[in-house]
C-alpha cells in the first residue's frame, strides 16, 4: 500500500519576511553576532536557502506560524486560472511539466524509426495534440464501444464488457492486483466498492445546500453530455443515473473507514468470493480480467460487498446500460470532440473545483505521455535535471534522520522495551529509494497509432495490465517504483517497507545542496521524516520489519498509542477549513502522525548534525528559526474554495495550513524558538502537546 507524502501534488512554498523576525523573542536574536556566510557555491533561494520576503511580520508565529512565514506571498501570488492550487508542490511541477515538454518535443521532432520508444513518445503526443483529426473522427472511436453495451442481452454480458481493462466506464464493484499485504512475496487480487461519477459519498447524501446544488448540476451534466453524443432522452436517463448513484454510495464506507488495514484485509476463496456477491456475474468479469485461475482474493469493504450484489442484481439492465453509457462518453470526453470535452470540463474543472480555464492541450498530453511511458522519458529527464551527487547527499540525509528516529524509539517513555526492538528493526530494514529506478521499464511490447488517441490510451492500459497479469503468480518486483522520476511527489509503501523519493522533489525549497543544514533539514528532512513517520503511524505500524500485516505490539503499547493518536485527532478536527466545515481528524490521522514524528525528528537530526556546536545566525535567525520557516515555506499553498472543500472531504492530507499550524504547536523547540506564549492561538500547554515518536 503506497503512502503519498502529498498524494495529489500541490503543497506550497513559502517565503519570509523575517529579516528581523516579528516574534517576541526576536530582539534577543538579532542582537547576536551573524557571521559571514561560508564561501563556496550559492544557494538558489537567498543567500542560504530561505525565502526572506514573503512572511507577514504583522502575524505573530504563535497566532498563525503559517501566516507569519507565507503571508506575503499568499497575497501576492494569486492562482493561475488553469489551477485548483498554487504553491511549492505545483510551481514544481510546472517546472516539471515543462522539462517533460522539452523532452518530448526533441523526440517528437526526430525521424525515429518505427517501434522505437522515441518514435512511439512521439507518435502517442502527435496523436494527442491532433484536435483536427479528433474534431474529424467524432464518436467513432467510442461507437464500437457504445454499441457492445447497447447489445448486451444480460448483467453477465454487461459485467463482461464493462471489466475488460481497455474499457472505460464505470462498476459498482471492481477487482485490482497489488501486493499481498500479509505476504509481500506475492501478488492477490483485491476486491473493492467504486462506481461514483462524483468525489465521494458525501456528495450524494449530505442535504447541505451546497451539495443540493451540485447534484442538480450533476444531473444537467449527465443530460447534456448524453445529448451531445446522440443518446435520447437525456433527461430521464440523467435521473435514473444519479439515482442509482445514490444507492450506490449509500452502502459505501465513509472514506475514514477505509484506511484502516485490519477491517479491509478479508481473505476469500474464489468459492467465497462467489458466495459472498450472490447475484454478481463474479465469473463473467475474472474471464475478461484474466484471472480465471485465482484461487484467493483479498475483499475490502467485507459488509458492503453483498448489498451491492444485490443492488446491482435488482436493478434493471436498462439503467445499467445508461449508467455505463454515459461514463464511457464522460471516462473519453477529453480525447473526443471539443464540444463533449469542454461540457466534462465545466461540471469537473468549474464546478466541482472551481478551476476557471482548462489547462493547455499541450499540458494535459505531457500527462498522457507520461502516463503511458513515463519511465522512459523519466530515464532522460535524470540525465539532463538530477545531478549525479544529490543521491549520495540525500542517503546521509536519510541516515542521519533514521539514527535519530532510533535514538528516540529508545527514549520513548510510552513504548514497552520488547516492541522498541521491533520498531528498531523495522526503521532498520527501512530500504531507500532515491532520484530514479535501478531498472528501467521496457516498453518494447506497447503499440502505438499516430493517430488515434483513444486507441493509444487503450493499448497503454492493456499493455499494463498484462504487466501485472502476468506476474500475479511469480515473485514481487521489490524494484518497481509507483512514481515517476519526473513526480513532486514521495511515497512510503508500507508492503515493502520502503521510502521513495523521485528525482522531481529533490530540489529547492526542499534540498538545496549548497543551503544552510537547517534549511535542508526543516524541507526535504521533513519530507523524510514524514515517509519514516508512515511506518509508524496508525496503519503503517501494523506492519513489521519485512512488511508483513500483523500484530507485534503489546496490549499495553496499543492502548498507550491510541491514547495519543486519539488526542491528535481531536486535535486535528477542530481546525475549520471553511465556515462550518472542519477537517476530520480521524481521516487525516496518518498524514498528521507523519509530519508531527517526522518534523520532531527532522529537527533532532539537526541537532545531532551539529555535532555538539552550536547554529550560527544566519541573517537574525537561529538555526531552529530557519529549520521551522522552511518547514512552512515547503507548504504554503493557495487553494480555491471548492477544491478545499472537496479537500478536506475525501483527502488523506490536512490542507497545508493545518498541516504547518497544527505540526509545530505541539513541538516545544518551536515555542523555544519563537517564544510562543500563552494567549496566542496557538499556544497548547505543555500537558496538550502530543509527541508521539
Amino acid at each position: 500500500m503506497n503512502r503519498r507524502f502529498f498524494l495529489s501534488a500541490g503543497a506550497s512554498a513559502v517565503t519570509v519576511t523575517l529579516a528581523a523576525c516579528a516574534s517576541k523573542g526576536a530582539d534577543t536574536v538579532v542582537a547576536q553576532p551573524a557571521p559571514a556566510l561560508p564561501a563556496g557555491p550559492k544557494a538558489v533561494i537567498g543567500d542560504f536557502g530561505l525565502d526572506l520576503t514573503a512572511g507577514d511580520p504583522a502575524v505573530l508565529a504563535g497566532d498563525n506560524f503559517y501566516q507569519h512565514a507565507s503571508g506575503a506571498w499568499l497575497k501576492n501570488n494569486p492562482i493561475p486560472a488553469d489551477r485548483t492550487r498554487w504553491g511549492t508542490f505545483d510551481m514544481l511541477g510546472a517546472k516539471s511539466e515543462s522539462d517533460v515538454r522539452a523532452i518530448i518535443d526533441e523526440l517528437a521532432a526526430k525521424d525515429a524509426p518505427a517501434g522505437s520508444i522515441e518514435r512511439k513518445i512521439g507518435d502517442y503526443y502527435r496523436a494527442f495534440m491532433n484536435e483536427e483529426a479528433i474534431e474529424a473522427a467524432g464518436l467513432t472511436p467510442i461507437q464500437g464501444d457504445l454499441a457492445r453495451l447497447a447489445a448486451a442481452r444480460n448483467h453477465a454480458e454487461l459485467v463482461k464488457i464493462a471489466a475488460e481493462p481497455t474499457f472505460n466506464t464505470r462498476l459498482p464493484i471492481v477487482a485490482f492486483i497489488g501486493l499481498d499485504q500479509k505476504n509481500p512475496d506475492k501478488y492477490i487480487v483485491s476486491i473493492t466498492h467504486a462506481g461514483l461519477g462524483l468525489p465521494e459519498r458525501e456528495y450524494y447524501l449530505n442535504a447541505d445546500a451546497k451539495f443540493t446544488d451540485i447534484r442538480a448540476k450533476y444531473v444537467a451534466h449527465i443530460e447534456k453530455t448524453l445529448t451531445l453524443a446522440g443518446q435520447t432522452n437525456g433527461a430521464a436517463k440523467a435521473r435514473r443515473i444519479l439515482a442509482i448513484e445514490t444507492e450506490i454510495a449509500k452502502l459505501h464506507w465513509p472514506v475514514a473507514d477505509r484506511r484502516d488495514r485490519d477491517r479491509t484485509y478479508n481473505r476469500k476463496t474464489k468459492a467465497e468470493l462467489v458466495a459472498l456477491l450472490n447475484g454478481f456475474p463474479v465469473q463473467a468479469a475474472l474471464e475478461s480480467l484474466k484471472l480465471t485461475d485465482q484461487t484467493e482474493f483479498v475483499v475490502r469493504e467485507l459488509d458492503a460487498m453483498p448489498r451491492l450484489a444485490t443492488l446491482f442484481r435488482t436493478t434493471p439492465l436498462a439503467t445499467w446500460k445508461d449508467y455505463m453509457t454515459f461514463a464511457c462518453i464522460s471516462g473519453n470526453a477529453g480525447l473526443l470532440p471539443k464540444a463533449l470535452a469542454e461540457e466534462r470540463f465545466a461540471f469537473y474543472g468549474r464546478t466541482l473545483n472551481g478551476q476557471p480555464q482548462e489547462r493547455d492541450r499541450w499540458k494535459r498530453g505531457v500527462d498522457a505521455v507520461s502516463g503511458a511511458m513515463g519511465e522512459a522519458i523519466g530515464q532522460i529527464y535524470v540525465q539532463r535535471h538530477f545531478p549525479a551527487d544529490a543521491k549520495a547527499k540525500m542517503l546521509d540525509l536519510v541516515e542521519n534522520v533514521r539514527k535519530a528516529y532510533a535514538q528516540r524509539i529508545d527514549a520513548l517513555p510510552w513504548m514497552t522495551a520488547s516492541s522498541k526492538v521491533v520498531a528498531r528493526e523495522k526503521l532498520a530494514a527501512f530500504r531507500v529509494k532515491i532520484g530514479y529506478p535501478d531498472k528501467w521499464r521496457d516498453y518494447s511490447g506497447l503499440e502505438v497509432t499516430p493517430d488515434n488517441p483513444i486507441e493509444n490510451g487503450k493499448r497503454a492500459a492493456l499493455f499494463d495490465y498484462n504487466r501485472r497479469v502476468s506476474r500475479i503468480n511469480g515473485p514481487t518486483d521489490r524494484d518497481e517504483w509507483a512514481m515517476t522520476p519526473q513526480t513532486v511527489n514521495a511515497y512510503y509503501n508500507s508492503v515493502f517497507n520502503e521510502i521513495v523519493f523521485p528525482a522531481a522533489i529533490l530540489q529547492p525549497p526542499f534540498f538545496d545542496p549548497n543551503a544552510d543544514p537547517a534549511i535542508n533539514y526543516g524541507g526535504i528532512g521533513g519530507v523524510i521524516g514524514h515517509e519514516m513517520g508512515h511506518g509508524f503511524d496508525d496503519q503503517g505500524a501494523k506492519s513489521d520489519a519485512r512488511g508483513v500485516l500483523r500484530d507485534w505490539w503489546s496490549a499495553e503499547d496499543v492502548a498507550s498509542f491510541k491514547a495519543l493518536t486519539d488526542r491528535l485527532a481531536a486535535q486535528y478536527s477542530e481546525f475549520e477549513a471553511l465556515p462550518g466545515l472542519k477537517l476530520n481528524g480521524r481521516l487525516t490521522l496518518g498524514e498528521n502522525i507523519g509530519d508531527n514524528g517526522g518534523l520532531s525528528v527532522a529537527h533532532y537530526a539537526y541537532k545531532l548534525s551539529l555535532g555538539g556546536q552550536p547554529a550560527p545566525v544566519l541573517a537574525g535567525l537561529t538555526g531552529d528559526q530557519r529549520f521551522f520557516l522552511s518547514w512552512a515555506q515547503v507548504w504554503r499553498t493557495h487553494y480555491r474554495e471548492e477544491r478545499l472543500r472537496n479537500q478536506v472531504i475525501t483527502g488523506p492530507h490536512s490542507p497545508p495550513e493545518f498541516r504547518v499550524n497544527g505540526t509545530v504547536r505541539n513541538m516545544a523547540a518551536w515555542y523555544e524558538a519563537f517564544n510562543i506564549q500563552p494567549g496566542q492561538k496557538l499556544y497548547l500547554p505543555p500537558d496538550q502537546r502530543v509527541t508521539i515518536w
